[in-house]
């Protein structure tokens, strides 16, 4: 049951008009591009998308986590919770469209649009260049991504 909630859920995270054209989109551009191309032109476009929204400052993690939830929020693309390590920031990213929008078989290059936006806001907000984000793993089995932010 927990499954067939999540497939009407996911479904429900991209506008019918748009679902089938941005998966035939998708299918059309695996078939030119490589996925290694694919995810730098995502993370391209989530770099464009990041700078056409500022966070504004920020000076704590939880400032960060709250500004950038509202424009996620706010453009229905789920959510995402910042933790601190030692050395590096973790953030999971909940509830994004991307598999509902592009299709469950273009995961692997298509959230390079977040790693993009999470990167571009970091440096936005004085990162040092030598600090990056990098996704964690595979999405679970809810979609959430877990990226690392540090050297």
């Amino acid at each position: 049951m927990e499954s067939a909630v999540y497939s009407h859920l996911t479904q429900r995270l991209c506008s019918h008009q748009w679902r089938d054209f941005l998966n035939a989109l998708a299918g059309e551009l695996t078939h030119d591009l490589t996925p290694k191309n694919l995810r730098s032109m995502m993370r391209r476009t989530g770099e464009r998308f990041a700078q056409q929204h500022a966070l504004g400052g920020s000076g704590t993690v939880d400032d960060l986590q709250k500004a950038m939830n509202l424009i996620w929020r706010g453009q229905d693309w789920g959510w995402v919770d910042i933790s601190e390590a030692n050395d590096h920031l973790m953030l999971a990213h909940y509830c994004a469209p991307l598999q509902a929008a592009f299709g469950a078989g273009h995961h692997a290059w298509t959230i390079g649009f977040l790693e993009g936006a999470y990167e571009c806001w970091m440096r936005e907000l004085g990162a040092d260049a030598q600090l990056h984000v990098s996704q964690v793993g595979e999405p679970d089995a809810m979609g959430t991504v877990v990226f690392r932010f540090g050297k």
